[in-house]
């Protein structure tokens, strides 16, 4: 049995950058990835996707651009190409990440899968055959999630997709029907329909992405629909049935309706779980939820002293980011010997459709529900200069603010630029600084933040 200091379980944002910075201080690392190195967000996840979200924004911009005086008569969407764009951004980003491993001293890597076999010895089924048997006093898990593959009749006669597979599509889907109107889905959804795909999404819910707020829903199914998106609400899928040719039937439930939808591919974008069944996390002593995520403490520790779970594996925020501060915790408390914890840390996250949607701290339903005295601002993108200017006024901003500090609690934006939109307002939060000060600052022209002006102008103090 090898024996190292620290060991890593998981090549992915937090993985990376964590079994890097343990090797730089002295600390004897292996790091261990049964796939390809730079987790979900490099290779199925922010970096492919975007890519391709690029593609198909381009596209649209071709249909949508006369009313700003150009006209293109005729293009068309080349899918091995985009696809050959795609794999070539991943590889740049995957082997990057490969060779900063590669050239870290004392860092071990190990391509294959991890099993405990005690509380802090693990057993490792190489990829190119063979075993080998690592023990360590630090050993942290960061093998996130992958996609839930819901119990439907007949799903697995179908050959379905999943936000992995879909991505090596070379050819552009006839009839997409996507199980899930949430941000997975919902990117995918917008993103086929422009490369030429009739799209179909079906969501539980009574409206899509309804971990927002009812306003925001309602203005991203506007804009969606307006791109001839079929969307159906408080549905769910109970069947299929594949023909010979190929073509695919889905029976749809509709509170008490049911109505069939033919189709040639489904994406299943319902949820995720977290990878941790052959982790054999009972042999470590490691405890999990009732969902299969690692249940740790403030400071990202498991039950188990010397065991930390970082990433969407543990539960909670499902973004790159969040692994990535995950680490920069961790590493600074057992290196630099900090204190830092997940407690009150900021949330921002963005849906990367058009228009996108950016979002930071809580809303208007949120404040309500912890009773917090608040004022809310909001300013639709047809009142933006910007936005006219570029022709593309879709969307609004919103802030939340606290009535009696004037500080801003909470943002969403949608629309062009929304992310970054609400990431000015989301240093505005990390500093303290108040709605009425940004009421007045002097910000360049003509973007958007400018409109932030404008946005605290409809407070009455």
């Amino acid at each position: 049995m090898k024996q190292y200091d620290a060991i890593i379980i998981g090549a992915g944002q937090a993985g990376v950058p964590l079994a890097k910075k343990l090797a730089l201080s002295g600390k004897k690392t292996a790091i261990i990835e049964k796939r390809y190195i730079g987790g979900t967000c490099v290779n199925d996840g922010c970096t492919p996707t975007k890519t391709m979200v690029a593609s198909a924004k381009m596209a649209y911009m071709a249909r949508v651009s006369a009313p700003l005086g150009v006209t293109i008569k005729k293009f068309s969407v080349d899918m091995p190409t985009i696809k050959k764009r795609k794999d070539d951004v991943v590889n740049m980003f995957r082997n990057g990440s490969q060779k900063g491993l590669e050239k870290t001293k004392g860092l071990d890597i190990l391509m294959g899968e991890a099993t405990f076999t005690g509380p802090k010895a693990l057993s490792v089924k190489m990829n190119d055959g063979g075993v080998q048997e690592l023990q360590a006093d630090l050993i942290f898990i960061n093998t996130g999630t992958k996609t839930t593959i819901p119990a439907i009749d007949g799903l697995s006669d179908i050959g379905y997709l999943t936000s992995t597979t879909i991505l090596d599509l070379d050819e552009v889907p006839e009839h997409l029907l996507i199980i899930g109107g949430n941000y997975i889905g919902l990117e995918f959804g917008q993103m086929f329909r422009r490369f030429g795909s009739k799209v179909s999404v079906i969501e539980r819910s009574a409206r899509i992405i309804s971990r927002e707020e009812a306003d925001v829903s309602a203005e991203m199914t506007k804009h969606l629909e307006a791109e001839k998106i079929s969307i159906l609400t408080n549905s769910a899928v109970t069947a299929f049935k594949q023909k010979k040719n190929g073509k695919i039937t889905a029976i749809i439930k509709t509170r008490d309706t049911e109505q069939k939808v033919k189709c040639t591919h489904v994406l299943i974008a319902a949820g995720r779980s977290p990878q941790t069944e052959t982790l054999g996390l009972d042999k470590a002593g490691v405890k999990i939820d009732e969902h299969g995520y690692i249940i740790v403490n403030k400071k990202l520790e498991t039950n188990v002293a010397g065991i930390y779970a970082l990433g969407d594996v543990k539960g909670g925020p499902a973004f790159t980011h969040i692994a990535y501060n995950d680490y920069t915790i961790v590493y600074r408390n057992l290196i630099e010997g900090t204190k830092y914890t997940i407690d009150d840390r900021p949330v921002p996250y963005c849906m990367f459709t058009d228009p996108q949607l950016g979002r930071v701290g809580i809303d208007e339903a949120e404040a309500k529900k912890l009773k917090l005295k608040v004022k809310v601002a909001k300013l639709p993108m047809a009142h933006v200069a910007r936005a006219i200017e570029t022709g593309d006024t879709r969307g609004f901003m919103k802030a939340v603010v606290d009535a009696k500090t004037k500080k801003i609690l909470g943002a969403t934006v949608i629309g062009e630029q929304g992310g970054e939109i609400m990431t000015v307002l989301q240093m505005a939060m990390e500093g303290g600084i108040t709605y009425d000060r940004i009421r007045y600052c002097v910000f360049a022209h003509p973007l958007f933040s400018e409109s932030l002006n404008n946005l605290f102008m409809g407070i009455a103090d």
